[in-house]
């Protein structure tokens, strides 16, 4: 069977490998693009852009009804059918031709099918009619397969057929009752946006919300969802599951059973690597896949992985900022240019190390970047924390009647610079890339002293935080 020959070829579609395929045809190479979904990915269609969408209407109503002036027309509760319409929409009711349409305007050739490794860098693509495609990469190929819900091995779990984020997000019709297992990221907004939507939700937290946050985040998300009319159980985990009917009843390890119309799982990631035909070249298939700096799978000089699978950040920002990097390498190295792979180098994606940006939509939202305080104790570092009032500012009073929130900025002693901070409050997403700069670039407290911050709006923050510090002395 003959094989069809390319520079580069990128498994997975998404917002990653869309990002690798495009740098790679920038840098003069010939590059395709596999897809066996849609064109777009999980971020597109089932992830990112749902979810927001699903939580903002009801965000937008509450936010007025803080407003005094504003609440007396808010007279009527959020239009459910209208919010997934405009959901419907924003994913193009998972049609994904106009993705297509981009990836074809790009310069890259779209091969849909499922792939599989039947040797280094070679490929064969089965489409969904049972066709076959095999292909062949003169330099590289790039794994941006994302990655997929996990379902714990819970007794019975599996059989009541729950929720992963790919049917909460693409749900057409919401139900009465729902019960969260899992209080990261995912389970915190899929509960603040069924809540708003009026369904009883009950959140099973195991280990506490937003664990990998500074505390004072999951608290006051904790707070928010109670108020959202939301039942918020920490300490608790599901020991089996069983379907009566149409209810699901969980069985919980405190004895107690827990009867909810929908059960959305979302208590982790696993990689999607499990049929990619790894064994072929010589990986462990469902693995993760480990990589230096340039994206490189160890071990190989022609493997890329990129984005989720890599299991370095999984975001959709950090793994299309790693497919920038991995494009511009496979190209360079294609042409026996020099990589620039030091940590301040163009061709290294060394930003998730410890300088990660996050925001969590939940009502209030939840930004962060760097290390908490708790990180930066445990990597040793000789740090201050810096904690400030977000409703003291005069831009939270102008902005909301009843204005909650939290900062806290890490400062590295040795350095005088910052190196993690967190905002908790309405709209806190927009303060975010202001502190990602301050961090990525180092820049020194001396230095931020001269970045004055406009009144009065909530980002007058940073020059309260500086006023905790005190002026330092420069060096």
């Amino acid at each position: 069977m003959s094989e069809i020959e390319y520079d580069v070829i990128v498994i997975g579609a998404g917002a990653v490998g869309e990002n690798v395929a495009d740098r790679a045809v920038q840098g003069g190479m010939r590059t395709a693009l596999v897809e066996a979904e849609l064109v777009g990915g999980e971020c597109s269609y089932w992830a990112c852009m749902p979810s927001k969408a699903l939580l903002r209407s009801a965000a937008a109503v509450r936010a007025a009804r803080a407003v005094d002036g504003a609440k007396q027309a808010v007279t009527g509760d959020v239009d459910v059918e209208g919010v997934l319409r405009r959901r419907n929409a924003i994913t193009h009711n998972w049609n994904d031709q106009s993705q297509a349409d981009w990836v074809a305007g790009a310069g890259i050739d779209l091969v849909r099918g499922h792939a599989e490794f039947t040797g280094p860098r070679r490929l064969r693509v089965t489409a969904a009619d049972g066709t076959t495609t095999d292909l062949v990469a003169r330099h590289a190929v790039a794994v941006a397969t994302g990655s997929a819900a996990l379902l714990p091995d819970v007794p019975g779990l599996a059989d009541i057929a729950p929720w992963t984020s790919r049917e909460a997000t693409s749900a057409q019709r919401v139900p009465a009752s729902l019960a969260v297992v899992g209080g990261g990221v995912v389970g915190v907004e899929m509960a603040t946006a069924y809540a708003g939507f009026g369904t009883t939700v009950t959140l099973l937290a195991r280990s506490g919300l937003l664990g990998t946050q500074e505390p004072f985040a999951g608290e006051l998300v904790a707070d928010s969802l109670r108020a959202l009319g939301a039942t918020v159980r920490e300490g608790v985990d599901v020991v089996a599951a069983r379907r009566d009917g149409d209810t699901a009843i969980l069985t919980l390890s405190d004895g107690s059973e827990l009867s909810a119309e929908e059960v959305l799982v979302a208590v982790g990631r696993t990689p999607r690597t499990g049929d990619l035909g790894l064994d072929e070249i010589g990986l462990t298939p469902g693995a993760w896949l480990d990589v230096d700096d340039t994206m490189l799978v160890r071990g190989t000089d022609w493997l890329y992985a990129v984005g989720d699978v890599n299991h370095r950040a999984l975001l959709t920002h950090q793994g299309k900022y790693q497919a920038r990097a991995a494009g511009d390498v496979i190209a360079a190295r294609a042409k026996g240019e020099p990589v620039d792979a030091s940590p301040w180098g163009v061709h290294a994606a060394t930003a998730d190390h410890d300088a990660v940006p996050q925001v969590t939509f939940t009502d209030p939202e939840v930004a962060s970047v760097g290390l908490t305080e708790a990180a930066a104790r445990k990597a040793g570092r000789n740090i201050r924390v810096l904690d400030y009032d977000l409703s003291w500012v005069a831009g939270a009073s102008a902005a909301s009647d009843d204005y909650t929130g939290r900062a806290r900025a890490i400062v590295d002693e040795d350095r005088g610079v910052l190196i993690g901070a967190t905002f908790v409050g309405p709209d806190v997403a927009e303060l975010l890339h202001s502190a990602t700069i301050a961090i990525v670039g180092e820049v020194p407290l001396t230095r931020l002293w001269h970045a004055v911050p406009s009144y009065p709006t909530v980002s007058e923050v940073w020059l309260r935080l500086l006023e905790a510090y005190g002026r330092p002395t420069a060096s």
